[in-house]
């Protein structure tokens, strides 16, 4: 009833899906799946409980339709306290972007409908979350790391010569070199365009932008533990007074501007998807 009703006021084409994590700070340590972890209610590590969320949202009309207990490896794997606090038997430990790719798509067989999944970096740092994503054909638009590693659009896979002596070669190698999303923006400097996308109760909300095809680097593993080119995407880096950000979306090349990024997308980017410069001087949270 909840998702049918939350589908008729604000789903559709235009609407998006927020993928988010919700903690709820604890002092003890009865409540199930509390443990010390990251705490996005005190912006640091702390005692918590943390849910993953999925919120419905168009024309910045919020609307929540899932909420799921993360069960951290400490909990699901002990028999006492599983026993003590009732946890189901079929509960087993579940790292936090597979309870979102579950969540997802209950909800999708539920008839709930949106046009875009939006996602920080917590969740789009993980190519598996990526790569879930897209193999349930949805659209998405996901905060990343400076970081993270993409190749140029014209990558490719391709097989070394082979040796004249020893096994023959069982990996590829890229064509290009990769390079971080933060290499890869900087040389794209003179490109920079501002955008507004609405008004807000302190006047008009806008931002620097730049986009870019490229092809992250989550393809097959080399030999060498470099991952080969793999999914075609936009990179999007935006630009304010107080921190930059970026976020890497699978929309169609056609596209002139993916959803993820100035008009159109209710804020999303700044909201949803931003990493500042310095990242705070975190890491992307346990998954």
């Amino acid at each position: 009833m909840l998702l049918a009703k939350s589908d008729a006021l604000v789903g559709g084409d235009r609407a998006f899906l927020i993928i988010d994590d919700t903690a709820l700070p604890k002092k003890g340590e009865h409540s199930v799946g509390v443990a010390h972890q990251y705490c996005g209610a005190l912006g640091k590590q702390s005692n918590c409980q943390s849910l993953v969320s999925l919120t419905l949202s168009r024309d910045d009309i919020p609307v929540p339709v899932a909420l799921r207990l993360y069960v951290p490896k400490t909990w699901a794997t002990d028999p006492v306290r599983r026993k003590k606090s009732g946890i189901p038997e079929h509960v087993a430990f579940q790292p936090k972007w597979k309870i979102a790719l579950a969540e997802i798509e209950r909800i999708r067989t539920r008839g709930v409908r949106f046009g875009a999944v939006l996602a920080d970096a917590g969740y789009g740092a993980c190519s598996e979350f990526r790569q879930g994503l897209t193999a349930m054909q949805l659209q998405w638009a996901v905060g990343v790391l400076s970081t993270q590693k993409v190749y140029p659009l014209a990558a490719r896979a391709r097989m070394p010569r082979a040796k004249r002596v020893g096994p023959p070669r069982k990996h590829g190698v890229p064509t290009h070199a990769r390079r971080s999303v933060k290499k890869m923006v900087e040389g794209l400097e003179h490109k920079w365009k501002r955008v507004s996308w609405r008004k807000g109760t302190k006047g008009p909300l806008e931002a620097e932008f730049v986009a870019t095809r490229v092809r992250v680097a989550d393809g097959a593993e080399a030999g060498n533990g470099i991952h080969l080119p793999g999914e075609e995407a936009w990179l999007v880096a935006e630009r304010l007074a107080n921190g930059r950000g970026q976020i890497l979306s699978n929309e169609p090349s056609r596209s002139r501007v993916p959803q993820g990024s100035g008009r159109g997308y209710q804020g999303a980017l700044v909201v949803r998807a931003r990493t500042s410069t310095d990242e705070r001087g975190t890491r992307p949270r346990p998954l």
